[in-house]
């Protein structure tokens, strides 16, 4: 549940760090905005996820 947004506080700060900063491909912001903007909704799932899990959502019992 906190996978989620813990990885994206890394990405989002190492393309704070590396942009225009890095050598070659890894200065350029418009990889890094792909890269940020595709693993959002990873992100988000991961941590939807986590929160049924932790709710024992997918304990394997049936709820009627």
């Amino acid at each position: 549940m906190v996978l989620g947004p813990v990885i994206m506080g890394i990405l989002v700060y190492s393309a704070i760090q590396n942009i225009g900063t890095g050598i070659g491909d890894i200065a350029n912001p418009l990889p890094w905005a792909i890269i940020i903007f595709v693993f959002i909704p990873v992100a988000i799932g991961m941590t939807i996820f986590g929160w049924y899990a932790w709710k024992g959502e997918y304990d394997g019992e049936i709820k009627t």
